[in-house]
């Protein structure tokens, strides 16, 4: 994994190119020895299919990326069919790039289906193992909200992005320090597509104030996002 490693440590540093040409070589190596022994680096093949997928749009290779990411989709789908337990979480977080990759060359019905995806299968293990996957499935309801503005349907982007800060809130009450960021970035998202109901409605929207008091105090209401703030 150290040419993967790799790549994602040169991207955090700007070099993207770099990064790419790293990322390459990665799935260029388990490719071969999955074709070899598949049992044994199948996985990585996928994992590393990810990672270019990211390296790729990085540097505006978008229907690349997209490629990359629908192959390390059916990877692991294959993967978690024959092994549920032990893959499931790898095909929902793949689903999610998979979401990102289809939203940037403008296949939103796709991404949304995708995103969607992401969803049932992260809520599935967040219900078995709560401490474990809530945090999954809180960034994966952001993704799924974003998804759904795209496609103009904002009453269930505003669902997803409101369970999202609330799962946020329950895991920044127990851990501050991890997770107060992604409930301030959470509530960001809550407040922007809150906003077209609240020009719309007006007073009628006041119940709704709260979030946007909780931006205030992350700091970030002045700088509130013209479009949703995308999950990390």
């Amino acid at each position: 994994m150290s040419l993967t490693n790799l790549a994602i440590r040169l991207s955090e540093v700007g070099e993207r190119n770099e990064a790419l040409e790293a990322a390459r070589e990665a799935v260029e190596l388990y490719r071969g020895l999955a074709e070899a022994s598949p049992a044994a680096y199948t996985p990585r093949l996928a994992t590393s299919l990810n990672n270019l997928a990211k390296r790729l749009s990085e540097v505006g290779e978008r229907n690349e990326a997209l490629e990359a990411a629908r192959e390390a989709v059916e990877l692991y789908r294959g993967l978690a069919e024959a092994s549920p337990q032990a893959y499931t979480p790898n095909l929902a977080a793949s689903l999610n790039n998979l979401a990102k990759r289809l939203s940037e060359v403008g296949k939103r019905d796709g991404a949304l289906v995708a995103a969607r995806e992401a969803v049932e299968l992260y809520r599935g293990l967040a219900e078995a193992s709560p401490a474990v996957y809530t945090s999954d499935l809180a960034m994966s309801l952001s993704n799924l909200a974003i998804r759904l503005s795209e496609v103009g349907e904002r009453d269930g982007a505003l669902v997803a992005a409101h369970e999202a800060v609330e799962l946020y809130r329950g895991l920044a009450e127990a851990s501050p320090q991890a997770y107060i960021p992604n409930l301030a970035a959470s509530l960001n998202n809550l407040a922007a597509f809150l906003s077209p109901f609240c020009r719309r409605l007006g007073s009628g929207m006041r119940r709704w104030r709260r979030p946007a008091r909780r931006c205030v105090c992350a700091g970030r209401w002045s700088r509130l996002p013209r479009r949703p703030t995308p999950p990390t």
